[in-house]
């Protein structure tokens, strides 16, 4: 009888901790972060230079993400999608916290498309009008400050 109140005992004290190790923890969320992989600049037809360090966008999970979820962007960074082929590219800003101009850039690096001020979180479509190799995303009102217009041009490399 002793024996089987302490096999009892056991059980219940090791069920209550597998029960207490099997609970969920709190989920939280981790900020992302902006990490440097290349350096991009915008040369305008004044002959002046705005100088960027970028993110690049290259497999299929990061231009479907691209700028998803982050809360800041420093005024000299931004993203770089680089698509394998030119053609026609429709952006949104479904889970994107801050505002963005967009730079739709063809394959010979000229600038084809500007889209300011695109609004967070609005999920209508933004075409790039004509075919694209690569989109620069930036914070939005850039393109006013930097004067960047259709035919400017970009040379980029990864770091």
């Amino acid at each position: 009888m002793r024996l089987l109140l302490l096999s009892l005992l056991f059980i219940s004290f090791v069920s209550c901790k597998n029960k207490a190790e099997n609970t969920p923890k709190e989920l939280t969320q981790e900020k992302i972060t902006f990490s440097p992989e290349g350096s991009l600049e915008i040369f305008k037809k004044d002959s002046s230079v705005v100088s960027l360090s970028i993110e690049l966008a290259e497999t299929a999970y990061e231009t479907e993400t691209g700028l998803m979820y982050r809360e800041s962007m420093k005024p000299d960074q931004g993203m770089l999608f680089v698509f394998e082929d030119e053609q026609p590219h429709n952006f949104y800003m479904k889970n994107t916290y801050i505002p963005l101009d967009l730079f739709f850039i063809t394959k010979d690096q000229k600038i084809a498309t500007i889209i300011e001020n695109a609004r967070p979180l609005d999920e209508t479509s933004l075409p790039s009008e004509v075919p694209v190799q690569y989109v620069l995303e930036v914070n939005a009102g850039s393109a006013e400050t930097w004067n960047i217009q259709e035919g400017d041009s970009i040379s980029w490399k990864r770091n």
